[in-house]
């Protein structure tokens, strides 16, 4: 059988005979337990839509491959080559919203397509270095398509050092250069300045393995490198390399916007390294910092060491320290590791001290850091060598029990008994293939902010007693663990909420400009556990924060499960993507479709936009002139739209995701402290910790009679650090004050009696005497979302990847009293 022909669908006959796991969910008993419609659950079958579920638009994709040093045009996906070989579009398996609209996305699992026989045994020859792609939308949504310079990355060209077992006598490592440094399974996030870095990647050989043999044991080795995208020239450029090589690596810029690495594994298959044993059979616990200045990484040491799962869920505390929120990817896939019980463990670090503080175990009340238990995960972690640590854990755990011995228990009585204890109790751990979106932060009434929340939904469960940190069906349940911050202080809570429809596997979550939270694409089982046997979950599913519960959406034209993705677009819709599969059966891509599994046909190259309810209407406020770049040095700035009810402003950081995860992801709620009319005036926070630099879109928005909230199209913004406080704390945070009860405008009142938050009162968006730069959505912008940069006098000036550098350059002698101004700081107006 040809490569061509085995690409195709399988007969009928010889996917009954490939078939390992039946398409009837046994399941449903247990699945009726922990929520759904108790009729869908499961089956990837929608449920009623009631209302208004959005829509989505019919699928695009690139219209050409490239073939023998030819473009060729073609609606498919995949087309043979003079040799054979099969060449396709790449897909969105990792994507980033660029500064000026355009999207980066990158492709997984390259090559996988042209294994005959089966993926684990030819992946190691066969692989490829993954490509990337610029997509830009024009007027109407008219897509067009840029090759980066080089389109892979440029990693490793000269071959990777990889840590063989064998030392290459039975290994292909140093057989060729063409999959030495693969973007696949790199995590990606955004540089201040608008730049994007990918960290980590695959190196991929078969171990055993010989040279000239076309098959053998394949293996996937994380790289050291990181490289940054450039969207200014649409170019790849080389950074320093990491300490360790790391594949499934998480980042999170700091609030200093240096970049903090945890987890990753540097060999997956056979994680055996002869010259350090006791590391090998589990995931790097060493956790790195990117000096963004220099370029360079740095080891944190050993106290900032922590047992991860895979791709862990991290986001940044108003504090300043990076919270672990008890999720990664569940399947590694041979027995993960040996201290995957810390996995459930939610913890944060700080990176001053370079310690991590256990907060509680994921799902329960029991808050680990009350009784002594704060550096549990640090002290049992083997590689730490720390007399000082376990001294801290014993004297902390002796004199805490002996204070109250009963803390723990009494913690855990205060469980409800209900008729969802058994949700709790499954749901509670670490969660596997699970988004985390961390939720609006809002100010409270003294204007700092303190209460961090966190959704988590669908995914499947830790099942810890079984010994794994993963199960192969995934659950509907939803919670929000919530982190209360007051500098060091940390407390943690976790709450269920309603549940999703029906449970998925690998859902995409995006924060939306409504107060919503949307998820797309998935599973009904774990598609790595055993690929091309799920069911596709194309419905998606809305979650009211105020309501906290779930409401079947749209259904979606194409089935995507492993390696989707969706991030929100500046025009408030979603750009829906990806479907990177691994061989069916881990072997050659047989498409099961016909017996209900999901869309098995090979990677999927198109889009889909989904427009939400909101963004159909035509009563939608319009931003008329707003700043292009603010200060996080606590001043004013106004925002004037074409209504008098905005009654709130909101930024959304730019989302870079891949696997689920977008570490910087973060949506922050501006306090309004006056208005005038069609303006408000919006003071912002002097805590980088809260908005650290990089780019934001900027939304208002107000609730229609109707009750519907309705958002604006966003503008873009800059954060930036306060250059005239260098040496200003970076988490400057005010004094909690206690919720508001009465409902009188205490948050008002707070604000505008609260004098001692450290900022500037400097307002960022200087008047037209001072030279400022304001963003005025023109009408081009309204339809494609196309940033334009005016100044007061109306003078176009085209908008770039980076909104501030790009008025920098444009209007230079704007930028003169501009940069005066920024760096004179001394709190006149």
């Amino acid at each position: 059988m040809s490569i061509k022909q085995h690409y195709m669908r399988a007969s009928l006959a010889s996917a009954i005979a490939l078939t390992i796991a039946g398409t009837t969910p046994a399941y449903a008993g247990l699945l009726g337990l922990l929520g759904g419609d108790g009729e869908s659950a499961g089956d990837g079958y929608p449920s009623e839509v009631t209302g208004d579920g959005g829509s989505f638009s019919e699928p695009f994709a690139e219209p050409t491959i490239q073939v023998d040093d030819q473009q060729v045009a073609t609606d498919q996906r995949c087309i043979p080559d003079t040799d054979g070989s099969l060449q396709c579009k790449p897909a969105a398996g990792t994507i980033a919203v660029l500064g000026d609209g355009r999207f980066l996305y990158l492709n997984a699992l390259e090559g996988t397509e042209n294994a005959e026989l089966a993926v684990i045994a030819q992946f190691g020859e066969i692989s490829v270095n993954d490509q990337s792609r610029v997509l830009t939308l024009g007027k109407n949504d008219q897509p067009s398509w840029a090759k980066p310079s080089p389109i892979d990355g440029g990693a490793n060209p000269d071959g990777n050092d990889s840590t063989t077992l064998t030392d290459g006598l039975l290994d292909t490592a140093d057989n060729t250069a063409k999959n030495d440094g693969a973007l696949f399974c790199a995590d990606v996030a955004f540089l201040a300045d608008g730049r994007m870095i990918a960290v980590g990647g695959t190196d991929y050989y078969s171990e055993p393995g010989i040279d000239d043999v076309p098959v053998g044991v394949v293996e996937l080795e994380g790289l050291k490198s990181s490289r940054i995208f450039d969207p200014e020239n649409n170019t790849w450029s080389q950074s320093g390399d990491m300490n360790f090589g790391r594949w499934y690596p998480s980042l999170v810029s700091l609030a200093n916007s240096d970049l903090f690495v945890a987890s990753g594994v540097t060999k997956l298959l056979k994680p055996v390294y002869p010259d350090d044993p006791i590391q090998s059979g589990r995931n790097v616990v060493q956790t790195e910092t990117y000096d963004t200045d220099s370029g360079t990484w740095s080891d944190n040491g050993s106290t900032a060491q922590r047992s991860l799962p895979l791709f862990p869920r991290m986001h940044l505390l108003p504090n300043g320290y990076v919270f672990y929120n008890a999720g990664g990817q569940a399947f590694n896939p041979f027995g993960q590791a040996y201290d995957q019980a810390l996995w459930n463990i939610v913890g944060a670090y700080n990176p001053e001290t370079h310690q991590w503080t256990d907060l509680g175990y994921a799902g329960l009340p029991l808050k680990i850091n009350d009784v002594g238990l704060d550096a549990l995960s640090t002290t049992l972690n083997p590689t730490n060598m720390s007399s000082d640590q376990v001294q801290t854990l014993l004297g902390d755990l002796v004199g805490k029990t002996l204070d109250d011995p009963t803390s723990v228990i009494g913690q855990l009585l205060g469980l409800p008994v209900d008729d969802r204890s058994l949700e709790r109790a499954i749901g509670s751990g670490m969660r596997g293939s699970t988004f985390s979106i961390q939720l609006p932060l809002r100010p409270d009434s003294n204007g700092g902010y303190h209460k961090s929340e966190f959704l988590t939904a669908g995914g499947v469960p830790t099942y810890v007693v079984a010994g794994s940190p993963g199960g192969y069906l995934p659950v509907s349940s939803s919670r929000i663990d919530t982190v209360l911050t007051n500098g060091a202080d940390m407390a943690y809570q976790s709450r269920l909420t309603g549940s999703l429809n029906q449970p998925r596997w690998y859902g995409s979550g995006v924060m939306m400009p409504d107060n919503s939270v949307m998820v797309f694409s998935g599973g009904t089982r774990d598609g790595v556990v055993a690929t091309g046997l799920e069911g596709a979950i194309i419905q998606a599913e809305r979650f009211d924060i105020e309501t906290e519960t779930w409401k079947p959406m749209a259904l979606a034209h194409r089935e995507r499960t492993y390696h989707n993705t969706a991030v929100l677009m500046p025009d408030g819709r979603v750009l829906v993507g990806g479907h990177s599969p691994i061989n069916t059966a881990y072997l050659s891509f047989v498409n099961l479709d016909e017996l209900g599994f999901a869309d098995y046909a090979g990677r999927d190259p198109s889009f889909e936009i989904y427009t939400p309810p909101y963004a159909a209407r035509d009563d939608r406020p319009t931003i008329q002139k707003a700043p292009v770049a603010l200060l996080t040095n606590g001043g004013e700035f106004d925002i004037h739209t074409d209504r008098t009810d905005i009654d709130q402003v909101m930024l959304i950081r730019r989302k870079a995701t891949t696997h689920l995860v977008d570490g910087d992801q973060r949506t922050v709620v501006l306090p309004i402290i006056d208005r005038n009319n069609k303006t408000v005036t919006v003071k912002m926070t002097s805590n980088r910790a809260v908005l650290p630099a990089g780019q934001y879109m900027l939304f208002v928005s107000y609730k229609a009679d109707d009750g519907m909230r309705l958002p604006s199209e966003s503008t873009p913004v800059s954060v930036l650090a306060d250059p005239g406080n260098p040496s200003g704390p970076l988490t400057q945070q005010v004094t909690p004050s206690p919720e508001d009860t009465d409902g009188s405008g205490g948050l008002l009142s707070g604000l505008l009696n609260s004098g001692d938050n450290g900022g500037s009162l400097l307002d960022p968006i200087l008047d037209l005497s001072s030279g400022g730069i304001s963003a005025v959505p023109t009408l081009g912008q309204l339809q494609d979302g196309t940033p334009q940069l005016l100044n007061e006098a109306g003078v176009a000036v085209e908008g770039g990847a980076s909104v501030f550098k790009q008025t920098v350059n444009s209007v230079p002698v704007a930028l003169e009293g501009l940069i005066v101004d920024f760096t004179s700081l001394d709190g006149s107006l």
